[in-house]
């Protein structure tokens, strides 16, 4: 069985507040993503969520991007908290005729759903077999109700992942669902913001690199932005997965 791949990054890249800490303060801001980018191999784009770009800027982040770099999608709001993944087929057309502009970049597709979105089974295998099967899903929940056996059976059956995370409320375990394993590091000691300890994510890389062992690929990604904490995490997670690999 051959080892599975790690992909450690952040939850975006254009921070202001990352000027003169992760960017050189005399970088120019249109410059900032090559920068990352030869800094890490993969990136979380969140402002999908919010307004989903348009194809031409897909297509213009792939033509940056360099050979071997991912990018991991957030699916817009419209169709996770709007919708409430009710009627899933034209939003998830739209949105992957969209993203597959990023052609060998794209990587998997995030789908948060919102707090206080109880469990709806019946719902949730309709939109789960509206995914197109070319391409990673992974999804996140915010209300713990979701944590279900019944749930878990329905990513397992179709290989989506479970997205780990650490958000107080709805934190998850260390439990891999799906075909790959998905980290999201929402803050260490508050919400998007303070700083992993390495004796944590040395932790966290004992486990992810199990899951390498079996044969599944990882990515992990820190939304702790605040500070310009995440870059220096995940460099962090990055030496120490290779340390241990």
């Amino acid at each position: 069985m051959s080892r599975g791949r790690a992909r450690v990054g952040c939850s975006g890249w254009e921070y202001k507040h990352w000027r003169g800490d992760f960017y050189p303060a005399e970088l120019p801001r249109t410059r900032w993503f090559e920068h990352y980018a030869a800094t890490f191999d993969t990136v979380e784009i969140n402002n999908s969520f919010y307004r989903l770009p348009e194809r031409a800027t897909f297509a213009a982040w792939g033509r940056r991007a360099p050979m071997k770099f991912v990018f991991a999608v957030k699916a817009s709001r419209f169709l996770t908290h709007m919708k409430k993944l009710k009627d899933p087929e034209e939003p998830l057309d739209r949105l992957f005729s969209r993203m597959q502009a990023l052609e060998r970049h794209l990587g998997p597709v995030l789908y948060q759903l919102p707090p206080g979105f109880k469990v709806n089974a019946e719902r949730f295998r309709h939109f789960i077999d509206a995914l197109p099967r070319d391409a990673r899903h992974v999804v996140e929940f915010r209300d713990p109700s979701w944590y279900d056996p019944e749930i878990c059976g329905i990513l397992r059956e179709r290989g989506v992942a479970l997205c780990l995370h650490d958000l107080p409320g709805s934190a998850t375990g260390r439990e891999r669902v799906g075909s790959f394993v998905y980290v999201r590091f929402h803050g260490a000691d508050a919400k998007y913001g303070g700083s992993y300890s390495e004796e944590r994510l040395r932790s966290w890389a004992e486990w992810l690199n199990a899951q390498r062992k079996d044969g599944c690929d990882v990515y992990a990604y820190f939304n702790n932005d605040i500070g310009g904490h995440a870059p220096r995490d995940a460099a962090t997670l990055r030496r120490v997965l290779e340390e241990r690999s």
